[in-house]
């Protein structure tokens, strides 16, 4: 068979040389395609539900939360396991499957079962889905250097300025934010006042609660105009809480700062974020989508913080935290480098070994070819190019040459030894 396959070869030499060709610029196709990361994503096949119901013990999460969840999980097809966390007041999931599993498809059939399993847990606890990402996507880390801001102030400039804008950019699955305070109204109650107005907590949280809300209601007509009526009950103040009417008594109204202390703070932490020894930090980790480019997204990245930089208030500018694009430039350079050295030293020693150019310039056409053809299998199979699948090319140079000498140097002794040296 490989007998007739080189004779029908050298009968259709145009042929062969057109394929070599086109499967040359598929190869440099694939390689410009193919997503460029550092290091290789090994991580699991795996899509994350996450379960908040605050104030519950460990033991009450796993009964009543993960435990139903984890049930109505394990019929799922294609799942090789299902593995679970209970702590306080939060429980997370981890659905494994199959390595050859799309992760969309994983995530839909994921949220499919978690209606229908929303009916076993308790009212008002809503599992979701994690992030499309895994832990090897934290390409990026950046803070909002500001001096003389406050945390809660740049917090939540993070969180709903920057975050939304950044979350925008494609191949980005999320943008998690840390460090500073979460603002937050603050109602410090009284007890002693309570106990003198006969109320209780419960009074005051559904006062809360209902009070922060717009309603809309029926058009109401005058002088040929229709006018809608709606009424508008957000809290955009703290004197908006401590004016909220509870209860009357004697004709006369009990509002909030009659019983309660109302304030802006920040919510309870549980950590901070520091940089360097120079003070707590307010800034944010860009979460890669899985399967994207790594290096494309953070140069995305880098040109949206430059458009969002601009509407950001005076003095407040980003600062790199971590960026992988220089630990992903650095590798590839490096085998790059390594990558040429070693072609131009095999060329050289083949050259010396044959002794003869033409023959040599067949030889040394397969480190090329080879390496195109290696990116086809590369791209199809969605590896990402990094420091190992490279180094695997970079150590196969050497070995991609042996059936290339071996069988120049075959047929360049068949034809000298017919005294057809001049066609050689």
């Amino acid at each position: 068979m490989i007998s007739n396959l080189i004779s029908w070869s050298l009968r259709n030499r145009f042929i062969v040389i057109v394929g070599v060709i086109a499967i040359s610029i598929w190869g440099f196709y694939s390689m410009q395609q193919t997503p460029i990361d550092a290091i290789p994503d090994l991580s699991e096949n795996q899509v994350i539900v996450y379960t908040e119901w605050m104030g519950r013990s460990p033991q009450i999460m796993e009964d009543q939360v993960t435990f139903p969840l984890v049930t109505n999980l394990q019929g799922l097809p294609k799942v090789k396991d299902v593995r679970a966390t209970s702590m306080f007041g939060m429980s997370f999931i981890y659905v494994i499957f199959e390595d050859n599993v799309d992760i969309y498809w994983a995530r839909t059939r994921v949220m499919e079962r978690l209606n229908s399993a929303q009916r076993s847990l308790p009212e008002g606890v809503t599992p979701t889905l994690g992030p499309d990402g895994t832990g090897v996507g934290h390409i990026f880390w950046y803070t909002l250097d500001a001096p003389g801001y406050d945390l809660g102030e740049l917090r939540a400039l993070q969180d709903w300025y920057v975050k939304f804008a950044l979350q925008n950019v494609q191949g980005v699955s999320e943008v998690a934010s840390f460090g500073g305070f979460q603002k937050q109204y603050q109602i410090s109650f009284d007890p002693n006042r309570i106990n003198y107005y006969q109320l209780s907590l419960m009074d005051v949280l559904n006062t809360v609660k209902n009070n922060n809300n717009d309603v809309g209601g029926r058009i109401f007509e005058m002088n040929g105009t229709g006018y809608i009526v709606r009424g508008l009950g957000y809290i955009r103040s703290i004197a908006d809480i401590e004016n909220m009417t509870i209860a009357t008594k004697n004709s006369i109204p009990i509002r909030v700062k009659d019983i309660a202390t109302v304030q802006m703070g920040g919510e309870a932490r549980l950590g901070i974020t520091e940089e360097n020894g120079n003070g707590e930090v307010v800034g944010g980790i860009v979460v890669m989508r899985y399967g994207e480019n790594a290096d494309a997204v953070i140069k995305n990245v880098k040109e949206k913080m430059k458009e969002v930089e601009k509407g950001l208030p005076k003095g407040v500018k980003f600062k790199v935290a971590y960026d992988r694009s220089e630990l992903i430039e650095s590798a590839i350079n490096s085998l790059k480098n390594t990558m040429t050295e070693e072609i131009i030293l095999v060329c050289i020693i083949i050259i010396i070994f044959l002794f003869h150019f033409s023959s040599s310039l067949v030889v040394m056409l397969n480190i090329p070819i080879a390496i195109l053809l290696g990116f086809i299998a590369v791209k199809n199979f969605g590896i990402t190019s990094n420091i190992m699948s490279l180094s695997g090319i970079a150590i196969a140079i050497g070995v991609i040459v042996d059936d290339g000498i071996v069988m120049v140097e075959n047929a360049y002794r068949h034809l000298t030894e017919e005294g057809d040296d001049d066609h050689a």
